[in-house]
């Protein structure tokens, strides 16, 4: 078997001691190494197909290279594969390993405890906790053991560093962008599940139509399940009490799927009757439906992404602060939004 390559052998072979080699390959900003001489050596670390011995470096270090993914049944979702892979891209530019452990949705204290203590046994360096619902929670003791971060909630007692989307503004871009196209009788169907999301979806829409000089109009809003189901039912009970939308704007989705049900029952087409926009942007739900559904995505991967990045802070920096962040929501552009239709003008008769 070859020999493996180590940092004697790079050492060597640039012609410096094996400390040079260790400030350069660790870009240690202490000014010993110039950066040509580092740009050199990582060169020649390179050809040499040189990997660091993580064992060594961490009985070195007191540090395992390995963070911990703790999620709340995100990973059996549609959208945890976007976390996941915003966590792990980020984790490999820090040349990081990332540990995941998916816990039951309804897991108690307990539970939640034996989780944590499962990474920590890891020995892992750091700890992202991923929620399901965009809430405050008080997050297990035993997480304050290791720096952490928490994905799409925010931490009750504000010492542990969060990110959650913005709800709020995502909905109120979502309803900016129908009154652009020229709406004004825009109905939403907000959801019947009581979680943040649900709030902050509607306070965006109320913002939106008063911005723009509208009325929020009851007559206008038809709550459901967040699911196809409920989409379908609100939108039939919207039309049924002469709500008489232009455009409608459901709080997901799979809501918006019940939508384009009850609008072609009811021979209303999409958009020339009515425009229609979702929210989750979720596959392959809005890129399949016919036509495609202009959604407002949640930033899961940027989310992933963030909540490493604050943890190697947290990680290099003792003196670093609990920060809480909403990151913005993107509208996706399909083919679900036109410009309303004028209404016809009454023919006239007159007498000879």
């Amino acid at each position: 078997m070859a020999r493996r390559v180590g940092i004697k052998d790079v050492a060597q072979e640039a012609g410096v001691s094996l400390t040079t080699v260790s400030h350069a390959l660790n870009d240690s900003l202490n000014g010993r190494v110039n950066a040509e001489t580092r740009e050199r050596i990582k060169e020649i670390a390179r050809r040499m197909n040189y990997h660091p011995n993580r064992l060594a470096r961490g009985l070195r270090t007191n540090s395992s290279g390995m963070i911990g993914l703790l999620t709340e049944e995100i990973a059996t979702t549609p959208h945890a594969g976007r976390i996941i892979l915003g966590a792990q891209e980020a984790a490999s530019r820090h040349n990081l390993t990332l540990a995941i452990i998916n816990s039951a949705l309804q897991a108690d204290a307990d539970e939640r405890r034996n989780d944590v203590l499962a990474l920590l046994d890891r020995h892992v360096d750091g700890i992202i906790y991923a929620t399901v619902y965009h809430d405050t929670v008080t997050p297990p003791e035993e997480l304050g053991s290791v720096p952490a971060v928490l994905i799409g909630a925010t931490d009750r007692t504000g010492r542990v560093s969060s990110v959650v989307p913005d709800e709020r503004q995502g909905a109120a871009d979502a309803v900016r962008h129908l009154i652009a196209a020229g709406h004004r009788r825009i109905a939403f169907l907000p959801s019947l599940v009581d979680v943040p999301a649900t709030r902050g979806r509607l306070l965006g829409y109320e913002d939106a139509i008063r911005e723009a000089g509208l009325e929020v109009d009851p007559a206008l809003q038809s709550p459901g399940e967040p699911e196809a189901r409920g989409g379908y039912a609100a939108t039939i009970d919207l039309l049924d009490r002469g709500g008489d939308p232009t455009a409608i704007f459901a709080y997901n989705d799979r809501m918006a799927m019940g939508v384009y049900r009850a609008l072609a029952e009811r021979r209303r087409r999409i958009p020339q009757d009515v425009s229609v926009i979702g929210f989750d942007d979720q596959a392959p739900i809005a890129g399949s439906l016919f036509p495609g559904l202009t959604t407002v995505a949640l930033p899961h991967y940027e989310m992933g992404a963030w909540a490493v990045e604050t943890l190697t802070t947290l990680l290099n920096d003792d003196g670093a602060h609990a920060e809480s962040v909403r990151m913005p929501c993107r509208t996706v552009e399909r083919e679900s939004i036109a410009a309303p239709r004028k209404p016809r003008a009454r023919a006239t008769s007159s007498r000879a």
